[in-house]
């Protein structure tokens, strides 16, 4: 499984918290890229439910990974 900025971009809208299968639907019905289904499928646990994708992708960027201060803008 490997994840990247633009993959996971295409989960920012899903319906979260979700279970796996709550997020493969979600992938397939936004047409998502096949990748993404893949990745979600590789998922360990079928029960466990996801609070947001940080939770999937622990290494997902945040707004604090970006240097660049909100106030000069």
């Amino acid at each position: 499984m490997y994840w990247t900025l633009e993959l996971a971009s295409k989960l920012e809208d899903a319906p979260w918290p979700a279970t796996k299968d709550e997020l493969i639907d979600y992938a397939q019905r936004s047409g998502a890229p096949l990748e993404v289904i893949e990745n979600l499928n590789e998922l360990d646990e079928d029960n466990m439910v996801y609070e947001a994708i940080e939770d999937i992708w622990p290494d997902y960027p945040t707004k604090e990974d970006f240097f660049f201060d909100e106030e000069e803008y």
